[in-house]
């Protein structure tokens, strides 16, 4: 069971860093440094939005409009690290039982 709960917590943590990657690409986008009709901008761009779409787009849909700002990645970023202390708990409570 142990080994189970440290790939969900590698796995979570692997998305937790997807997500940071798809806030600072869209930032770079958003201030010139790079150009999404560069093609391997636009691919990697294409595959975070993949990767980061399902979970960020019911999240939009639910917050309200702050007028520009984006505050998706911040409630799944919250959501991920409860994952991880629900998944740390339920892993050092059987060690300690």
């Amino acid at each position: 069971m142990v080994p189970l709960l440290a790939f969900i917590h590698y796995v979570i943590q692997l998305y937790v860093y997807v997500i940071f990657a798809s806030v600072v690409v869209s930032w770079l986008i958003a201030f010139g440094v790079i150009n999404n009709s560069n093609n391997f901008v636009n691919s990697l761009l294409r595959g975070l939005d993949a990767l980061t779409e399902p979970v960020l787009g019911p999240i939009r849909r639910a917050l309200p409009d702050l007028g520009g700002i984006d505050v998706s990645p911040i409630v799944a970023l919250l959501g991920c690290f409860f994952l991880q202390s629900v998944v740390i708990s339920g892993w050092l409570i059987p060690l300690f039982s």
